[in-house]
């Protein structure tokens, strides 16, 4: 079973998560619909989880 550390679990904003990936929000955006990259809403602002953008990084590379 793979372990996950506390990064992996740290919640980061949409324009942050889009300067990890190196994509426009619109791009983003369009994989957060197509459900992609998970996404968590906490009051008004959606969140990325970092381990939500390396499975998705994973599955790109495959």
């Amino acid at each position: 079973m793979e372990q996950s550390n506390d990064t992996d679990m740290r919640l980061i904003s949409i324009p942050e998560a889009c300067e990890r990936l190196g994509i426009g929000s619109w791009a983003m955006y369009q994989q957060i619909n197509k459900r992609n990259i998970k996404t968590v809403k906490i009051g008004g602002r959606r969140l990325v989880c970092i381990k939500s953008l390396n499975e998705f990084i994973v599955a790109m590379e495959r």
